[in-house]
């Protein structure tokens, strides 16, 4: 595998349109790439590295809203619509306060015009196996999060080529298809309230290098295979968010982070990580995580603050100097970036309307 000094990562999975509705109801709703796929390959094009999603966008207004923002952020839109395309997925986050004052969402898969279901994932076919395969082989890591034939063939691809592979399990989903991600992917990372541990991840048949299992609020536990066995669990408390505006895409955020840290090398770089270096990589991830809770939608903070601000803060959010760190983030300063404007999009069941 050729190592490059930006990172390259290969993506599959959950890429959908978020339409974000704040908790004031005079906010316009506000339309970004989400899925976790595409958050996590959004912020580490952010972070400077060369992202390529694989997926089935198509011609509808939703799959333009998410081309036009992935391409703002630097993401390469090469293999974004493999054959046969599909509809959108569109999800639909509203944002509500709490009586307590704190802020809480929910997600809808549903028109909140028509009540009509929503386009929903629909996984990677086999046939676009053939026509990215080549690519993959240049990726220092490949990175998953819906489980399907064509997605783990993609990711054996990646391995077999020095990538680390990143799995990030949605549900359990076909324990077949579980089973073979494990034996496949170098990292498995999942929130407790998706999945209660995996006990099969650090198996002797299995190819999991590190495991990380996230508590929200409470923060993480993590092990890393060490020689012949396995390290015990480690935990690390989360970095306080200053500000809660929404907690939508914290977990993506972690993930951007640690890959940033660990993937640049591949599979040997990865295995030469120190116990300390794993740890650095995970906090670093949980301070983005932190950062990003200040703004709504799950990378809100890519659309408020300019980029020099952003780099500050999380190192004030690493060193402990919180005091440094605004209550009320910076803003992009006027003409700096195109401003965010909700896109127009079409629900299937009422082309008249507007989701």
């Amino acid at each position: 595998m050729r190592v490059s000094s930006r990172g390259k990562i290969f993506g599959a999975g959950l890429i959908a349109l978020d339409l974000v509705k704040g908790p004031a109801e005079e906010t316009p709703i506000r339309s970004w790439t989400g899925g976790t796929c595409g958050n996590v390959l959004s912020i580490l094009a952010y972070l400077g590295w060369d992202a390529y999603p694989v997926a089935r966008l198509n011609g509808d207004a939703a799959s333009d809203c998410i081309r036009a923002d992935m391409r703002r952020w630097g993401v390469h839109l090469d293999w974004a619509h493999c054959r046969p395309t599909s509809q959108t997925p569109i999800i639909v986050e509203e944002i509500r306060r709490g009586r307590n004052g704190r802020s809480k969402h929910r997600f809808s898969w549903t028109c909140p015009r028509c009540g009509q279901g929503l386009p929903r994932f629909r996984a990677l076919t086999v046939d676009a196996v053939e026509a990215v395969r080549g690519a993959v082989g240049e990726a220092s890591v490949f990175f998953f999060d819906r489980l399907s034939r064509a997605t783990l063939m993609l990711a054996a691809e990646a391995a077999a080529r020095g990538a680390v592979v990143v799995f990030e399990p949605s549900s359990q989903g076909s324990w077949k298809y579980l089973e073979e991600a494990i034996e496949i992917a170098h990292v498995i990372k999942y929130a407790d309230d998706r999945l209660d541990g995996i006990p099969t991840v650090m198996t002797a048949g299995s190819a999991v290098l590190l495991e990380v299992q996230t508590f929200g609020a409470q923060g993480l536990r993590y092990r890393q295979r060490s020689g012949e066995g396995n390290c015990e669990w480690m935990h690390l408390a989360a970095i306080p968010a200053l500000r809660l505006a929404d907690s939508c895409g914290a977990g993506d955020w972690c993930t951007a982070g640690l890959i940033a840290k660990i993937g640049l090398g591949g599979q040997e770089a990865l295995r030469g990580l120190d116990a300390e270096e794993v740890r650095a990589a995970l906090r670093y991830g949980q301070a983005l995580a932190a950062w990003n809770c200040g703004f709504e939608g799950a990378r809100g903070g890519m659309y408020a603050v300019a980029k020099p601000a952003f780099t500050d803060q999380i190192s004030c959010l690493l060193n402990g100097e919180v005091g440094r760190v605004p209550s009320e983030s910076s803003r992009v300063p006027s003409g700096m970036v195109e401003s965010v404007q909700a896109g127009v999009v079409t629900c299937p069941a009422c082309p008249d309307a507007t989701a």
